[in-house]
């Protein structure tokens, strides 16, 4: 990567992560403070945890459209200002409802598709899946660190500091956009990163991948529901205290990412993917049964605890490559699109429902209804087809080549798909790595290329 590259990848990284900081530090906590609050019930506890995956999931596809007509900077800028406006309502609001719309405003700034899309017009094809896979990293480290220091935020400046300090994040990220990220000369709508419309029907008609968006939509739900009753049983039943729970979670997410690193090596080296990920859902249906079955005993219940994080985890690193591997040919943004959806209703609905379900029956039966739910997932899993090893391939074509290109399906080993871009002189390709070559390819076109 050049300088431009680097700073550019360092500065979009930073923002992600103190967006995303922002939203998973309430994770652990929020269950827990907002019994102070005004109007408090299990139920709008359940609200103010999903509230932000419905906005961020109507807003998320729309605002990336925007910044192809308006510019990425100014929808980032405008959505990050309306993240800081959320969370300082939030941060001001003694009651539950006040909390509950700094929530959804939060959710409302949803340009985390705007962000990669400018990661996107800031680096060159060759160093492009590297970069978005630095981006996705972020994700997870956040989500580590937030388990962590949520809880002993929390504990030291209560609910309303978190949200000041999410503002404070959200301050830091403008300025990391404004002066570090550079500004891209022209926009470059790059379909294996942006969603293009006119996919939206073929893919969402495509069954292999409306199992990986029914997959997500489960596991978030799953996530959401259970951090109604998780932080509650911890204190209230098996009386950890609120300022200990810190050292649960980094115990039991230090450990199941040990432990799941292999079956991420199996998967992808081994090419055992299909059976790792239904692995790991069932184990996710185990995690939680534990969870509900032992409520009152501290050994089942963090047993469970570490269950759940391992195959939530394992499941998290999966199931964006199975979706890049099954979307076709300049698809993979829109697919990503349909999916980072899915995933934020799952996360809405997951915390409506925990609420719902808590407050009329009790917390160890939230964990035992989302039980029952992953074992649909089991079945729509089991009966996916197990994904064949292929890789997305972006060439930059010469002028009289954009409509011979098209003909590359069964005449060059190993293609499987291709999509051609005349204005951008651009051909996506969908490629077996087990069949291809590169050789015959280069034969076939008349020139060298570089993938």
């Amino acid at each position: 990567m050049n300088l431009s590259e680097r700073k550019s990848l360092i500065g979009l990284a930073s923002l992600y992560a103190f967006r995303m900081l922002g939203l998973f530090m309430l994770l652990p906590v929020l269950s827990l403070y907002s019994e102070g609050y005004t109007g408090s019930t299990a139920v709008l506890v359940g609200v103010a945890l999903g509230i932000y995956g419905l906005t961020q999931g109507l807003f998320q596809i729309p605002l990336g459209f925007l910044s192809d007509k308006i510019g990425r900077k100014p929808v980032i800028v405008g959505g990050m200002l309306l993240f800081l406006t959320g969370s300082v309502i939030a941060a001001i609001s003694d009651t539950m409802w006040g909390l509950i719309a700094g929530r959804a405003l939060q959710g409302a700034g949803a340009v985390a598709s705007t962000i990669m899309a400018l990661l996107s017009d800031l680096t060159t094809e060759q160093n492009r899946t590297k970069a978005m896979a630095v981006v996705g990293g972020s994700i997870g480290v956040a989500f580590a660190i937030s388990m962590i220091t949520g809880p002993i935020l929390a504990n030291i400046w209560g609910l309303s500091g978190l949200f000041w300090l999410t503002a404070v994040l959200a301050v830091c990220g403008i300025l990391v956009l404004m002066f570090v990220v550079p500004s891209p000369v022209a926009l470059i709508h790059n379909a294996e990163a942006q969603a293009v419309p006119a996919m939206f029907g073929k893919l969402l008609r495509d069954g292999e991948l409306l199992r990986l968006n029914f997959g997500i939509g489960i596991l978030h739900f799953a996530q959401m529901a259970s951090w109604v009753s998780v932080p509650m049983i911890l204190e209230q039943t098996l009386s950890f205290g609120r300022d200990h729970h810190w050292i649960i979670y980094l115990g039991a997410m230090g450990l199941s990412f040990l432990c799941m690193l292999p079956f991420i090596i199996l998967g992808e080296a081994k090419r055992k993917m299909k059976p790792v990920f239904v692995g790991a859902v069932v184990l996710l249906a185990i995690g939680e049964i534990l969870l509900g079955t032992g409520s009152e005993s501290r050994y089942w219940f963090l047993l469970g605890l570490f269950v759940f994080f391992m195959a939530f985890n394992l499941l998290e690193a999966t199931l964006p490559s199975l979706v890049s591997k099954i979307a076709p040919a300049g698809g993979k943004g829109t697919a990503m699109g349909i999916y980072s959806t899915s995933q934020f209703l799952g996360a809405f609905l997951g915390g409506v429902t925990g609420g719902l379900v808590a407050y009329h029956f009790g917390y160890e039966y939230v964990f035992l209804m989302v039980a029952v739910l992953i074992l649909l997932w089991v079945i729509a899993a089991a009966t996916m087809r197990a994904p064949r090893h292929l890789k997305s391939l972006v060439i930059q074509l010469l002028p009289a080549e954009t409509i011979v290109i098209n003909n590359f399906v069964g005449v060059v080993s190993g293609v499987c798909d291709v999509v051609v871009i005349p204005d951008q002189q651009l051909a996506y390709f969908k490629v077996d790595m087990d069949e291809f070559s590169l050789e015959e390819m280069q034969k076939v076109l008349g020139r060298p290329i570089q993938v």
